[in-house]
């Protein structure tokens, strides 16, 4: 009697570095027909061909376009494409090692300096998309809920420092304006001021309107 076939243990790792790099591939392309094409414009069969990949998967991963466009803000103010949180990256995590609530206010603007850029274009790809399509529409909803229960956590951080003498909501609501893509687009893509010249603007306002004079 034959020794019976030993087959090899099923190793899932390869196949999920390939659909890690497809859709890697896939939120470049739709990135570049968004910015390049507008939303309205951008066909998910020519995101998919450029990615290589089939549109069926595409749809498989994103739902829709509308899902793309989140997924692609997401690698943007991420940074990369890895399945870590905002909350648990190593710059949230150095700001809030910072006993200081004027040094973490200054430190929280210089990642905007550096997110921005990433950031800006496509956020405001989809606030002119809202106003021209119901999915993309719900998508800059969700962007702006995201970005208050963001704020409402860092200023309930800040807050629970004893340093600042204003309410959680008001701490909130100055974060909330004052990391807007409406500023950065108003002074860098409009009035061409520096990164370095925006990011000192919003560190001293965010420091002037929150934290007491020191004497």
């Amino acid at each position: 009697m034959s020794d019976p076939v030993k087959r090899r243990p099923y190793d899932s790792s390869r196949r999920q570095e390939q659909a890690r790099l497809s859709r890697a591939r896939v939120l470049a392309a739709a990135r570049r027909r968004f910015l390049d094409e507008g939303y309205a414009a951008t066909a998910l069969p020519a995101v998919a061909a450029d990615a290589g990949v089939s549109v069926e998967s595409v749809y498989k991963a994103f739902r829709n376009k509308a899902g793309v466009l989140k997924a692609v803000f997401d690698v943007a103010i991420a940074g990369d494409d890895e399945p870590v949180a905002i909350m648990d990256r190593d710059w949230v995590a150095a700001i809030r090692a910072e006993p200081d609530v004027a040094v973490q206010l200054r430190m929280y603007s210089d990642h905007l300096v550096a997110s921005m850029p990433r950031t800006a274009s496509i956020l405001l790809l989809a606030r002119s998309a809202a106003g021209l399509d119901a999915d993309a529409a719900a998508v800059w909803q969700q962007l702006q809920e995201e970005r208050l229960r963001g704020m409402t956590a860092f200023a309930t951080e800040l807050t629970g420092s004893g340093q600042l003498q204003l309410a959680t909501e008001d701490v909130r609501d100055i974060l909330w304006t004052l990391n807007s893509v409406n500023i950065y687009e108003l002074l860098v893509l409009e009035r061409g001021w520096s990164g370095e010249r925006y990011g000192a603007f919003v560190a001293d306002a965010l420091v002037a309107a929150l934290v007491p004079a020191r004497r």
